[in-house]
C-alpha cells in the first residue's frame, strides 16, 4: 500500500512539473489589488506547476493578516485561490474596567481601535493587558469575556466585559533579618505597604497588593540600605503568601545587612581646563567622615557632571570609583571625569509650536546656534519656557550630528492660553457674580498679555483693560499699561476708584527683573451705615468708629524688584520666587475730621508703601517617586507716613481670605476703633503672613491636585501683632481651560468673638 502511494505522489508530481500554469484567479478578495495579489504570491502565467511554491503563496498571504482562510483550486493549469476575509472591528468599548479614558488608554496602548481587523491572537493580547493591568492594581481572578455583534457585513461591535476580582490587602510586611534600620524607614519607598490609618486617601497608602512592582520593591529596600551605608547589604526576592479566603498577604523579604561605611578619602580625576578640583571637591555634599549615602552620591555625580557641562562638555562621564576597607569600615571615593571634546551647539529645532512663534520661544532659549554648550543654560532655559505660562510640558534634548556639534530638539505642547468666557458663580462673600472677559497672554503667539473684561456681583464693580509686553522688541525691556475702574463695597464702606498705571521693566541677570512705573487713581469712598448727621455742601459729617468719605487723587511713582528661577508658571516644583515692591504716593484732595469734631477740613499727605513677597518650592519625586510638592509662602506689608499726616481708608492694610489668612472672610481682620464693636474696622498699616502648603495629585486627566495648607497672619496700626490669626484647610487646584482656579476649604483655628469666618472659598487667576 505505502509503494502505491509513494509511486502515486511520484506520478502527481511529474505530471504538475509537466503542467505549465495557464490562468491565475483570486476570489474574495477586498483588502488586496489584483496585481498586489500576483506580487504576494509570487506565481506568473507560463511557469511550471509546483507544490512548494504553491504552498509558500499561501503562507504569503496569511502573513499579510488581512484573511482568515486561504486555499487553492486548480483545474488543469489553472489556479483559484480563494479568501474569507477577516472583518473589520466598527466599534470597540471596555466596560467594567474604570473611566472611559482609562480604557481608551489601554486600547491605544495594545493598538486596537476602530477600523482594524478583527484578529483573535490580538483580542487575547488585550485580554491579558487587563487582566495584567488589574492584578497590577491588586485585583485577582479577574475575569475578562469578549462579546462579538455584527454590524453590517464584513464588521463586528467588541465588547470587552470585565468583572473585576478581589483585591488582596497586605496584611504584613516582614524583614527578616533586619536589626539596623527599622521597619518604617525600610517601607518607606516602597510600592507595596502595610495599609495606613484612613488608607483610603490619595496620599496615604491602601495597602492594596501591587504585583507588578513586587520585583522593583526587594531593589528599593537595598536603596535603602544604600542611603545609610550598608554597601554589603543583601536583600532577596519578595515571598508573598496569599490567603485567598481573605484575600489578605504577607510579604517576606530575607535581609543580609552587612557592615555600615563611612566615606574615607573622597578625590577627582580630570583634565578639564578651567575646572577646578579643590572648588568642585568643595560643594560636594558627601565628605569624608559621613555616613555613605547613595542618593548624595548621585547627586555629587550629577553636579560634577553640570559642571563639566558649564563648559561646553555635552557627553561628559563622571565615573565613581569606590574601594571598600572593610576592616576599617570606610570607603573611598573618586570621581574620574571623562570629559570627551567640546561641543558646539549646530541649531536649534522647535517643534509643537502650532500658536506661539518660534521666535517667541527663542527668546527663553539661552543657547543659540554657533554657542557653547552649557549644561545650566539648558536647564535655565526649560525652566523659563515652564514660567511663561505658554506650554504645558517643555522638552529640551540634544541630538548628535558629529563629534563636536549637536543639535538641541525643543519640543513643546501648548497650553490654553486665550479665554472668552461669559457667565458667572457664588464666592462666599461676594455672593452671585457675572463676568465676561476676553483675555489671552499669548496673544497670536506673540507672547503679549492682553485682558479685557469687567465683573459685578453683589458688593462690587470692575471693568480693566490691560496690556503687557513682556520683550518689547524682543528686548530685555518689558512694558505694561492698565486702566481700570472699579466699586468695592466693604464691611463698613464703598470704595470707588478710576485708575491706570503704566510700567517699564527690564531683565538682568537672567532671573532678575526690576521695573520703574507711574500710576493714578481718582478714589471717592462712602461710608456705609447709620452715621450721617448733617450735610454741609459737598461734606459729609460722619460720626461712626472714626471712618471717613475719603475723596482723593493719588500720583504714585513704582519701584519693583523681583527674583523667579522657578521652573513652572502654575505649578512650580523647584526654585524660589522673592518681590521687593515700593509705592511713593502722593495724595491731594481732603475730608472732614469727623473724630476731631472741629468741622475743619483736614488735607492728605503722603506715605510710602513697602510690600514683600517670598516663595519657595521644592518637589520629592526624586525622593520618595512621588509627586508631593512643599511650599512656603511669606508676605509682609508696611505703609509708612507721618504722624499728622492721614491715611484714608481705602490704602490702609486688611487681612483674611485668600492671600493671606484663609477661613476669615476676605477684608474681616483689622484693627478697630471702637474695641467693643468688630464693625469698626479702620484698617492697619503694618500686615504679615506665611503659609505651608503640601500638594500632592488628585486628577491627572482633570490637572487637578490636592493641597494641605497652615495659614497664620498678623495685623496692627503700631506693630504687627496686634491681631494674630491661624487656620488650615484644604485647596483644590484646578488648572482649568479658564486659567487657574482654587476652591478652598477652610477652618479658623483660633477666631475671638466678633471675627467673621468662613468655611469656602474660591479663587481664579492667582500664582503666588
Amino acid at each position: 500500500m505505502i509503494k502505491k502511494i509513494i509511486l502515486s505522489w511520484i506520478v502527481l508530481s511529474a505530471l504538475l512539473l509537466a503542467q505549465k500554469i495557464t490562468q491565475i484567479k483570486f476570489e474574495g478578495l477586498a483588502h488586496l489589488s489584483r496585481d498586489a495579489a500576483l506580487e504576494v504570491a509570487s506565481l506568473r502565467v507560463g511557469e511550471e506547476m509546483d507544490i512548494a511554491k504553491i504552498d509558500q503563496s499561501i503562507k504569503n498571504f496569511f502573513k499579510q493578516g488581512y484573511f482568515k482562510d486561504v486555499w487553492v483550486d486548480r483545474d488543469g493549469g489553472r489556479l483559484t485561490y480563494h479568501f474569507k476575509e477577516k472583518v473589520a472591528i466598527a466599534h470597540v468599548q471596555i466596560k467594567g474596567y474604570g473611566s472611559g479614558d482609562d480604557g481608551k488608554k489601554l486600547l491605544q496602548s495594545v493598538g486596537l481601535k476602530k477600523g482594524d481587523l478583527y484578529d483573535e491572537v490580538r483580542i487575547k493580547q488585550v485580554k491579558r493587558s487587563l487582566i495584567a493591568r488589574l492584578e497590577s492594581k491588586g485585583n485577582y481572578d479577574s475575569v475578562v469575556e469578549v462579546t462579538t455583534t455584527p454590524v453590517g457585513k464584513g464588521a463586528v461591535s467588541v465588547i470587552f466585559e470585565v468583572n473585576k476580582g478581589e483585591k488582596i490587602k497586605i496584611k504584613k510586611l516582614n524583614f527578616i533579618g533586619a536589626s539596623a534600620l527599622s521597619k518604617s524607614e525600610l517601607e518607606m519607598n516602597l510600592a507595596n505597604q502595610e495599609e495606613d490609618i484612613l488608607g483610603w486617601l490619595p496620599f496615604l497608602h491602601s495597602g492594596d497588593v501591587k504585583v507588578d512592582q513586587l520585583e522593583y520593591d526587594a531593589f528599593r529596600v537595598k536603596d535603602t540600605y544604600m542611603k545609610h551605608g550598608y554597601l554589603d547589604a543583601k536583600v532577596s526576592k519578595p515571598l508573598m503568601r496569599v490567603d485567598y479566603s481573605a484575600y489578605t498577604a504577607e510579604i517576606d523579604y530575607q535581609v543580609s545587612e552587612g557592615v555600615q561605611y563611612r566615606v574615607g578619602d573622597v578625590t577627582l580625576v580630570q583634565k578639564v581646563e578651567g575646572l577646578s578640583s579643590a572648588e568642585l571637591l568643595a560643594e560636594l555634599s558627601l565628605k569624608k567622615g559621613y555616613i555613605f549615602n547613595i542618593t548624595r552620591m548621585r547627586k555629587d555625580m550629577e553636579l560634577l557632571k553640570a559642571a563639566v557641562g558649564d563648559l561646553g562638555y555635552a557627553y561628559a562621564r563622571v565615573a565613581p570609583r569606590m574601594q571598600k576597607d572593610a576592616q576599617r569600615k570606610v570607603i573611598n571615593l573618586q570621581y574620574v571625569i571623562e570629559e570627551g571634546v567640546p561641543v558646539i551647539v549646530n541649531d536649534v529645532l522647535i517643534s509643537g509650536n502650532d500658536t506661539t512663534k518660534d521666535r517667541v520661544i527663542r527668546r527663553y532659549i539661552y543657547l543659540a546656534p554657533g554657542d557653547r554648550f552649557s549644561a545650566t543654560d539648558l536647564k535655565d532655559s526649560k525652566s523659563a519656557l515652564g514660567r511663561t505660562g505658554f506650554f504645558e510640558h517643555v522638552e529640551i534634548k540634544s541630538q548628535k550630528v558629529s563629534h563636536d556639534k549637536i543639535n538641541l530638539l525643543v519640543k513643546v505642547k501648548e497650553a490654553s492660553t486665550g479665554t472668552i468666557s461669559a457667565g458667572g458663580g457664588y464666592g462666599s462673600y461676594e455672593g452671585l457674580m457675572v463676568n465676561a472677559s476676553i483675555s489671552d497672554k499669548n496673544v497670536l503667539g506673540s507672547g503679549i498679555n492682553s485682558t479685557v473684561g469687567f465683573e459685578l456681583s453683589k458688593i462690587s464693580k470692575s471693568y480693566n483693560v490691560s496690556f503687557t509686553n513682556p520683550k518689547v522688541w524682543d528686548s530685555m525691556y518689558s512694558l505694561s499699561m492698565n486702566l481700570y475702574k472699579k466699586e468695592y463695597e466693604y464691611y463698613n464702606y464703598t470704595q470707588d476708584q478710576l485708575g491706570g498705571s503704566i510700567i517699564l521693566g527690564r531683565e538682568f541677570l537672567r532671573h532678575f527683573r526690576a521695573s520703574i512705573g507711574v500710576g493714578y487713581v481718582d478714589n471717592e469712598s462712602e461710608e456705609n451705615g447709620d452715621g450721617v448727621v448733617s450735610t454741609d455742601g459737598n461734606i459729609t459729617f460722619v460720626d461712626t468708629y472714626g471712618f471717613y468719605n475719603d475723596k482723593y487723587e493719588k500720583s504714585s511713582l513704582f519701584l519693583n524688584f523681583s527674583y523667579d528661577n522657578t521652573d513652572d508658571y502654575y505649578v512650580p516644583r523647584e526654585g524660589m520666587i522673592a518681590k521687593l515692591n515700593f509705592e511713593f504716593a502722593s495724595l491731594d484732595g481732603s475730608d472732614y475730621n469727623a473724630s476731631a469734631g472741629s468741622g475743619e477740613e483736614d488735607g492728605y499727605g503722603s506715605f510710602v508703601k513697602t510690600k514683600a513677597q517670598y516663595g519657595i518650592y521644592y518637589g520629592l519625586n526624586d525622593q520618595i517617586d512621588y509627586d508631593l510638592i512643599l511650599r512656603f509662602k511669606a508676605r509682609a506689608t508696611l505703609i509708612s507716613s507721618g504722624d499728622k499726616e492721614k491715611l484714608p481708608i481705602g490704602e490702609k492694610l486688611y487681612m483674611g481670605g485668600i492671600g493671606s489668612v484663609r477661613g476669615f472672610d476676605p477684608y474681616s481682620l483689622s484693627p478697630l476703633s471702637d474695641p467693643s464693636n468688630p464693625s469698626s474696622r479702620i484698617g492697619g498699616k503694618k500686615r504679615a503672613s506665611a503659609t505651608f502648603e503640601a500638594s500632592i495629585p488628585f486628577s491627572e486627566a482633570a490637572k487637578m491636585r490636592l493641597a494641605f495648607f497652615y495659614d497664620y497672619g498678623m495685623i496692627g496700626e503700631d506693630s504687627f501683632n496686634e491681631i494674630e490669626r491661624s487656620s488650615a484647610g484644604a485647596v483644590i487646584e484646578w488648572q482649568s481651560g479658564f486659567g487657574p482656579i482654587n476652591l478652598v476649604f477652610a477652618k479658623a483655628i483660633d477666631p475671638e468673638d466678633g471675627d467673621r469666618t468662613s468655611t469656602f472659598e474660591f479663587s481664579m487667576g492667582t500664582k503666588f
